[in-house]
């Protein structure tokens, strides 16, 4: 899947759904934004912003005006998610920006929340455009149980806090499937590997697995990550949920063990930003997946020190 390229979801029973890959952090097969070409149609998820002009080619590709998008609905306010949202908002002039109500006022006033993403993405902050700010009456802050109305699909909204507490999941019982945000994880479709997401400074361990029951419940047969893509889990959905729980699980206890022997913070962050880092280089290239290794590493500390 090239940059920019649409591609139709057809994983298990989805219909009307299609993904884009922004080319997040000038990277493939990283940062996903869908579209949902519903009676009212919907953009889920917005990217980094840098590329939001690759979510609005696909739009016309589908010959969906922009008049025509009713909401545009972001899991949560990281920038990774909804850096795009003010782009697209000031290009689809009748959209709803549906965002936790806990951080809709960040994106309305996005500064603190870029200086708190330039302090956690580090000289990634490069590959960043600075968020338009969205007007408050276009925001729709929304939690859990409420649902986004598309007509013959609807999003149902439920809380998921152990990434962010201001993060949610969207049900689409329509096509039986999750959009995940970062809830269950980063999918590695090239190696069907599900690997760790645990930035600072809001991750929760025992919480994120509190969310990974969230989607249990809802029981869906396709999870639609954020990173990166649809994965079909039908009734291996437990499976796939609880491996991830041992993903994460094992990731943390293996960043306090390093800070146990190392007795030095910097020390342990070099350490998993060589070895994770090199491990994921064919994926996401070195940079990237040393810079994302490094984040993931300052999350967990973050957290033991909270404990």
């Amino acid at each position: 899947m090239e940059r920019g390229e649409l591609t139709e979801v057809t994983t298990g029973d989805c219909s009307d759904l299609y993904y884009v890959d922004t080319g997040m952090y000038d990277t493939d097969g990283y940062g996903a934004a869908y579209v949902l070409d519903a009676e009212r149609p919907a953009v889920v998820e917005t990217g980094i912003g840098t590329n939001h002009e690759r979510i609005l080619a696909a739009l016309a590709e589908l010959d969906i005006d922009r008049e025509e998008v009713a909401a545009i609905a972001v899991t949560h306010i990281h920038l990774d998610h909804a850096g795009g949202a003010g782009f697209l908002a000031e290009a689809c002039p009748n959209a709803d920006v549906c965002v936790h109500a806990a951080g809709a006022s960040l994106l309305a006033d996005p500064g603190r929340l870029v200086a708190g993403t330039k302090a956690a993405v580090g000289d990634q902050w490069e590959f960043y455009t600075e968020p338009k700010p969205i007007p408050e009456e276009r925001i729709r802050e929304i939690e859990g149980g409420d649902v986004v109305d598309l007509g013959d699909h609807e999003l149902h909204v439920h809380e998921a806090p152990g990434h962010a507490f201001h993060q949610v999941v969207f049900e689409d019982p329509e096509n039986d499937a999750v959009f995940t945000g970062d809830a269950a994880g980063i999918w590695l479709p090239g190696t069907e590997e599900i690997v760790e997401t645990s930035p600072p400074s809001d991750f929760d361990l025992e919480q994120c697995l509190e969310d990974l029951e969230t989607i249990g419940e809802i029981d869906p047969d396709v999870l639609l990550y954020t990173h990166f893509g649809p994965r079909e889990v039908g009734d291996d959905l437990e499976d796939a949920l609880a491996e991830y729980g041992d993903v994460l699980s094992t990731w943390v206890e293996a960043v306090e063990s390093k800070r146990r022997e190392l007795e030095d913070d910097e020390a342990v962050i070099d350490h998993f930003a060589e070895t994770v880092g090199s491990e994921r280089a064919d994926t996401w290239g070195e940079r990237k997946a040393s810079a994302e290794a490094a984040m993931n590493v300052r999350g967990v500390l973050g957290y033991l020190d909270g404990e």
